[in-house]
């Protein structure tokens, strides 16, 4: 079918869509249907023309109708985890694994320091810490650290470092991302150091099974926050065909989603590490399968997920609103 007859064909239709809206469940699921059908039509026979982008638009607008609800606020909340935060990772996962990189060599170069000089794990975890935990292991209790203190107590102060420590990691970004990457490299340093400190007593596993309760969303939620720090960096660096001001506000438009994301983890993190990891004896099994499930979880959602949905047709627009792109071919249109 010609491209102007496919149009005059359903404009009228298009229109009314656009035009009258419809808050009945079942019109509404007619409409995205038939709508879907029209834009698979379109990409696959008009795939670089002004009438699929046309369409898409229509097909974005009765989607948002569908899973928003004006009366609740969930349902707007619901909408951005389920699908407009997915698929910005979508969009930067890219960045997310240069983050990734960076952190796990700062933490080997930690590690390797810690192994070929004696001096390095005092001067990077100070003399009180370094004391206080080799007298744990004296004791035979080598992270009696994590029950030295309150629960609650300990809750609050280690949500507060984390956050302010992440946030920190985003905003430095703001220095062409040599902020951000201070930030990874201070921290992978002191995590590489801290780790080789009980491998070198024999208790390299031990510190897996117990730190790394908590540890694995910490540090996931560090690296995830050194991604928005580098997509704010990036933005200056290469604004691409934007000015640098509009490049500026849109990355970090996306680095504060990003930030409100994260805040649930490290509420978890936190929560792991003050009211779990204190119990350092605890089944192996159990502490397998916290380590798995934390891990399994950051992986599915930041990793898997938006890759699912990307696959399904789903991506962001300019405005960061919601796309569907159908992607399998309808038959064409008689």
């Amino acid at each position: 079918m010609r491209e102007s007859l496919f149009i005059k064909k359903n404009l009228a239709r298009w229109k009314k869509y656009q035009e009258e809206p419809t808050d009945n469940p079942d019109e509404m699921s007619e409409r995205f249907v038939s709508i879907l059908d029209d834009l698979a039509y379109a990409k696959t026979f008009y795939s670089f023309s002004k009438v699929t982008r046309y369409i898409n638009g229509i097909a974005a607008g009765i989607f948002q109708r569908i899973y928003q609800h004006k009366k609740e606020d969930t349902g707007r909340f619901l909408l951005f985890f389920k699908f407009e935060l997915p698929l910005l990772f979508r969009k930067y996962h890219k960045t997310l694994l240069y983050a990734f990189c960076f952190f796990a060599v700062f933490c080997l170069i930690g590690t390797f320091s810690a192994a070929h000089d004696e001096t390095f794990v005092r001067g990077v975890l100070g003399d009180e810490y370094l004391n206080m935990t080799e007298k744990n292991i004296a004791n035979g209790d080598p992270f009696g650290v994590y029950n030295s203190r309150g629960e609650l107590y300990m809750f609050l102060s280690i949500a507060y470092n984390n956050i302010y420590v992440s946030i920190a990691c985003f905003v430095l970004g703001i220095f062409l991302g040599l902020g951000t990457l201070w930030m990874l490299f201070r921290n992978g340093i002191m995590i590489g150091a801290f780790h080789y400190l009980f491998v070198s007593h024999g208790l390299g596993w031990k510190a897996v099974l117990v730190v790394m309760i908590h540890g694995t969303i910490e540090l996931s939620s560090l690296v995830i926050s050194g991604c928005a720090g580098l997509i704010l960096g990036n933005s200056i660096l290469f604004p691409g065909t934007y000015k640098r001001s509009d490049s500026l506000k849109r990355a970090a438009k996306d680095g504060v989603k990003i930030m409100v994301a994260l805040v649930p983890f490290f509420l978890v993190a936190a929560f792991l590490e003050s009211f779990v990891t204190r119990h350092n004896h605890m089944p192996l099994l159990v502490s397998l399968l916290i380590l798995a499930g934390s891990l399994a979880a950051i992986v599915y959602y930041f990793i898997l997920y938006p890759i699912i949905l990307h696959k399904k047709g789903y991506s962001l627009g300019d405005k960061g609103e919601v796309l569907i792109t159908h992607k399998i071919a309808a038959a064409p249109h008689e």
